[in-house]
């Protein structure tokens, strides 16, 4: 084994050398390029600059369905038929009671997530009232939003409200795009990432592999969030939910095997050395047995789940964190949030674990554990 070759990879990227298009291939599909010393190079790139720590990040799905968008790989698309419940924006209260779970449950980064197209004035208006009273009540708790398009003068507004990072993933190549949306397109999303720069504000973009994408158009993506200074990247890997345009093909879920998979993180780290890369959707459903060496190139990952998707027990994502040697950014002590929440206390406490069976899609309680309790 050729130990000097990852040496020299972990090397380059430590001096922001970007690596070539080749290069990247090799890492994705070269089988004489082992797993183990792969991960080993992009540890030492993501140890540099973030040592062993793991960010916690928590979703909370403000509002659910009624998009007007055919993105097909999303449960709420107009054109899904996944079982999910729809509902308007969530109001203050409940926003703020699930920032309040978040950050007692040791989250580092509260997202929310809002379906549509984009805002418009009044609801960008809106959406910044929400932002100021998290930042007021949770001055540590950092603060992701995604709310579709949004233009030079939306986004300045957000970055005034104190929004921390704006996430709107790319998803996919530009050749690929179009085969997976028709109702806006991939510059539609790229300048949304570029008038959140103008505006000041940190980036969240990243990609869903497992979309019939090619190993090329991976790179692609990986290296045009370079070129943006995408200060995070989520690598989410395709959920196969029932009722969706693009569920996910027996074939798609043979190409992302679990080295597959790490070798893909391994890649965006590589390329984009100092980004907060997430291990997002999918970790536990194709990772496995393997879902902790996702901490070795990543230094995040979601707990509680997805947007609408479950995920994996919180004190099993904990417990996973901390066997692996790693600690969290947290105010809370790991020990403490080691200690188990009682699955009646919190919907969110204790969220079932997903087989190669299929997916489960979240229930009211774990979407709306905060909602206020009607009189």
């Amino acid at each position: 084994m050729d130990f000097a070759f990852y040496q020299q990879l972990a090397d380059d990227a430590l001096n922001d050398v970007e690596p070539s298009e080749e290069l990247c291939l090799r890492l994705l599909t070269d089988e004489s390029l082992q797993l183990m010393p792969l991960l080993n190079a992009a540890y030492a790139v993501r140890h540099a600059h973030f040592g062993n720590q793991v960010q916690v990040h928590i979703l909370n799905n403000a509002q659910n369905g009624r998009c007007p968008e055919d993105c097909s790989y999303c449960t709420q698309a107009k054109t899904s038929d996944a079982d999910i419940e729809p509902y308007p924006i969530k109001n203050e209260e409940e926003v703020l009671g699930e920032a309040e779970r978040a950050y007692n449950a040791g989250a580092h980064r509260y997202c929310m997530v809002f379906s549509g197209r984009g805002p418009t004035a009044k609801r960008t208006d809106q959406l910044a009232g929400y932002i100021k009273a998290v930042k007021e009540k949770f001055p540590s708790l950092e603060v992701c939003v995604s709310a579709g398009l949004l233009d030079d003068e939306k986004a300045k507004v957000l970055k005034e409200a104190g929004l921390d990072r704006l996430n709107h993933n790319l998803n996919t190549s530009r050749d690929n795009y179009g085969k997976i949306c028709t109702t806006h397109t991939y510059d539609d999303r790229l300048n949304t990432l570029l008038s959140a720069k103008r505006a000041g504000l940190e980036t969240c973009s990243g990609l869903i592999a497992g979309m019939g994408e090619t190993p090329e158009e991976l790179i692609e993506v990986a290296k045009t969030l370079a070129s943006v200074n995408a200060e995070s990247i989520p690598v989410n890997f395709l959920l196969p939910f029932e009722g969706n345009v693009l569920p996910g093909t027996p074939e798609d879920a043979k190409q992302l095997t679990p080295e597959y998979c790490l070798r893909i993180l391994c890649m965006f780290r590589l390329t984009n050395p100092r980004a907060d890369v997430r291990c997002a959707a999918g970790r536990e459903f194709h990772l496995r047995s393997l879902e902790a060496m996702c901490l070795y190139p990543a230094n995040s990952l979601f707990l509680d789940g997805y947007l609408n998707g479950q995920g994996a027990e919180r004190r099993r994502t904990y417990q996973m964190i901390q066997d692996a040697g790693f600690a969290i950014v947290s105010d809370q002590p790991l020990e403490d949030l080691l200690e188990e929440i009682p699955a009646d206390a919190d919907p969110n406490a204790k969220i079932s674990e997903l087989t190669r069976d299929g997916v489960q899609i979240k229930s009211m309680d774990q979407l709306r554990p905060a909602m206020p309790v009607k009189s």
